[in-house]
């Protein structure tokens, strides 16, 4: 396949965005890709290196990274739990912000890597600096986006928003998939209507719902099923490299 960027948006903070990142990361890897991971943007975390660096969870838990640098994944860290615009504000960095310089690390590893996937901060209009949002990002590195979405109550409205935004920037999401990883999840009835309300109102299917995970190194069979099914109805999958 062509080299493509891949953008994993979420519909708020805390759905799910980096479980789904290392779940299509591992997917591609079984498919003897050689994926990149790419962060522009971790906030909540001192470095990259700590308990809460998402790059970090995603190198601990794929067999061929560990002792690999998740530094390389992270392009700008924010101590603050915030948006990252008023993170780096609250640091004195926000001048530190290039979205331009985004892309050039972009381009530099889809030139190692394939495919590069991307991992956004909170919901589509996040505000990254004082001009630009999460979907400037997404529309800048020309990604395409799949959509990490809660299972339960309130996620039709999120979900469809988020495809709207989307849409009005001329950007089609490629895929849904539902996060629900408490150990009392949604209840079955409320997913179908939810499954249903958003492929009646936007045309497109969700591809399933990730449960909850006790190994994240290695998860369970079925969840990359549902990721393939992301994939797969958009040709991207072809022989590895």
């Amino acid at each position: 396949m062509n080299n493509q960027n891949f953008f994993v948006a979420g519909t708020d903070t805390g759905v799910g965005k980096t479980v789904l990142s290392l779940l299509i990361m591992q997917f591609f890897y079984n498919n003897g890709f050689s994926p990149f991971y790419l962060k522009p943007f971790q906030t909540g975390c001192v470095n990259p290196y700590d308990e809460d660096s998402d790059a970090r969870f995603i190198y601990s838990n794929i067999g061929r990274l560990k002792g690999e640098d998740p530094g390389e994944s992270v392009i700008y860290c924010f101590n603050n739990p915030k948006a990252p615009y008023f993170a780096a504000r609250d640091a004195g960095r926000l001048n530190d912000i290039d979205v331009g310089s985004i892309n050039e690390i972009l381009e530099q590893k889809a030139g190692v890597f394939n495919p590069v996937i991307l991992e956004g901060a909170g919901g589509v209009f996040v505000p990254i600096d004082e001009k630009n949002l999460m979907i400037d990002l997404i529309e800048l590195t020309a990604s395409r986006p799949i959509i990490a979405a809660r299972a339960g109550l309130g996620t039709i409205n999120h979900t469809l928003l988020t495809i709207n935004a989307l849409r009005q920037r001329g950007i089609e999401p490629i895929g849904i998939v539902f996060i629900d990883p408490d150990e009392k999840p949604a209840h079955p009835d409320m997913i179908r209507e939810n499954m249903e309300a958003i492929r009646l109102f936007s045309g497109i299917e969700v591809a399933g719902v990730i449960g909850r995970i006790e190994d994240f190194s290695r998860p369970q069979e079925r969840y990359y099923e549902i990721i393939g099914k992301i994939f797969g109805k958009s040709t991207v999958i072809g022989q590895g490299r």
